[in-house]
């Protein structure tokens, strides 16, 4: 069976994000600032993640799919995105994640949003950029990480030459049209497990 097994040490699956200011006007605005790493923690849980039974350090927790569920597996490494559909591979991406310093944190994580054509705010200058060409998200935005103020997940590019390469704030971009293609393979409560 197909399982996935965490870091022990890890409680309740809590990556510690660095934060920066991130506004929310009315539509989603999310920031290029995720970066981090998988340690124990008291912070509260991200989105996505349950913890209705609560983990103690050094204990090691699997996380079994359903036979017919989507579920993804990245591994930076690799910069690739593997689609599962129980045991079989159904579609890989390339991506591009994390340079030195904001790496993509690996954690077992759940898609908690989807948004079409999202707006971008840049943590650096404060500007923000509409959907379209210019927008460094790309046309489609996929969560599977948040503390309120930060995000970490999924989205396209307006530099897809850099797909392949350790180059974002710790997201996973993909190309414009791989990125739609997933948004429409998975759903919110979609697992998704980050791996080197």
């Amino acid at each position: 069976m197909h399982s996935w097994n965490l870091v022990k040490g890890l409680i309740a699956f809590t990556p510690l994000i660095s934060t920066a200011l991130v506004l929310n006007v009315g539509a989603l605005i999310l920031s290029d600032t995720a970066h981090g790493l998988v340690v124990a923690s008291s912070q509260k849980a991200p989105v996505g993640v349950s913890t209705d039974k609560p983990k103690k350090p050094g204990q090691e927790v699997e996380i079994e799919p359903a036979a017919d569920e989507i579920h993804l597996v990245v591994k930076l490494r690799a910069k690739t995105v593997y689609v599962y559909r129980g045991l079989e591979i159904i579609a890989t991406y390339p991506i591009a994640v994390g340079k030195a310093g904001w790496e993509t944190p690996n954690g077992v994580y759940r898609v908690f949003e989807q948004e079409v054509n999202p707006i971008f705010k840049s943590f650096k200058t404060g500007r923000i950029i509409q959907p379209g060409p210019e927008n460094p998200l790309g046309p489609r935005w996929i969560g599977i990480w948040t503390d309120g103020k930060t995000r970490l997940g999924f989205h396209g590019t307006n530099q897809p030459q850099l797909i392949g390469k350790a180059v974002s704030h710790g997201c996973i971009r993909m190309h414009n049209k791989d990125v739609i293609a997933l948004f429409d393979k998975v759903k919110v409560g979609t697992l998704v497990k980050v791996e080197p």
